[in-house]
């Protein structure tokens, strides 16, 4: 029986930088991408600037009503400006609309995120955020919630429905830096490598990652690691890599990132280039293509990720 290949998950159309928000493109693509065998469907966070970005939970509701059998993902959502009782009740929505195919990516953002802008307090990033996450959780898991912590308090708050997934929906970590990819160890389902870090920085994040779930007491085997590339799959490579750096100069306004971190060429080169985050343990990818996503899907559902097995 031959090798089923790695699950790949894609990107949602989510940017239109130089054009009006095309509805039509996201209705034509997630339904598609679901019939090409990609087994979810993610979205990212970018609630502030002027490149037009839609917001993350609304985007994926509406990905729900287009899809029925594809896993539904945030790559990931900044819970530091967020309200956790609103985001728990958000989420849960969502993961019984779904049916129970949400996956909630969380992170704790960089130095750029702009807390006061959201009215809250810059003090103590990390432990708001994991305190957001715990109150997500008891909201989740008991029938009424009570929470005593730092930043929120409660007793006997109820909230339904719960989530579909029981306990609840798996919650994957973003983190790139050893002190948030250790905290990934202790309090996450699973951990996706960033998309704006390179491969070589992921297979060292990768080790790390094995390093410290082994000194959590977690067995790494059964915690799913998986990574974010921006890609672009073109025989003409200096074409592909100058559409990289101009999305990359549009969305980040850093189109050196573009090059430093994105993957493309022909097809071929493209898929060995991703066999070298499988072997460095990758066990899931997300496919993100930023431009001519149609085109771009199609060919990577026929000429890349059937070449993509686990070792």
């Amino acid at each position: 029986m031959a090798q089923a290949h790695l699950p790949c998950g894609i990107s949602i159309p989510q940017s239109f930088p130089n054009s009006s928000i095309d509805v039509d493109l996201i209705r034509a693509f997630a339904p598609r991408a679901e019939a090409l065998g990609f087994d979810s469907l993610w979205v990212s966070e970018n609630i502030l600037g002027a490149n037009p970005v839609l917001e993350s939970v609304a985007l994926l509701t509406y990905t729900a009503a287009l899809t029925t059998r594809a896993r539904l993902g945030t790559s990931v959502l900044l819970t530091v400006v967020r309200n956790p009782v609103l985001m728990a009740k958000s989420l849960a929505t969502l993961d019984q609309l779904s049916r129970g195919r949400l996956t909630v990516g969380i992170g704790i953002g960089g130095a750029r995120v702009q807390e006061p802008v959201f009215g809250v307090t810059t003090a103590r990033r990390p432990r708001r955020f994991i305190e957001g996450l715990q109150v997500m959780k008891a909201l989740w898991t008991q029938q009424k919630a009570t929470f005593e912590g730092e930043f929120w308090n409660f007793k006997d708050v109820a909230m339904e429905p719960k989530p579909v997934q029981k306990p609840h929906p798996p919650v994957w970590f973003g983190a790139s830096e050893p002190i948030a990819l250790k905290r990934a160890a202790r309090y996450g389902d699973g951990w996706m490598g960033a998309g704006a870090t390179s491969s070589a920085d992921f297979v060292k994040q990768a080790a790390l990652m094995r390093q410290f779930l082994e000194e959590a007491g977690r067995d790494p085997a059964t915690f799913p690691i998986s990574k974010r590339v921006y890609l672009a799959v073109d025989t003409d490579r200096a074409r592909a890599e100058r559409r990289l750096r101009e999305y990359f100069g549009g969305r980040y306004a850093n189109s050196d990132r573009g090059s430093r971190v994105a993957v493309w060429g022909a097809a071929t080169e493209v898929a060995e280039q991703l066999r070298e985050l499988i072997t460095a343990g990758a066990g899931h990818l997300l496919l993100n293509p930023v431009f001519d996503h149609m085109e771009q899907m199609e060919i990577l559902a026929d000429a890349v990720v059937p070449h993509l097995r686990q070792p």
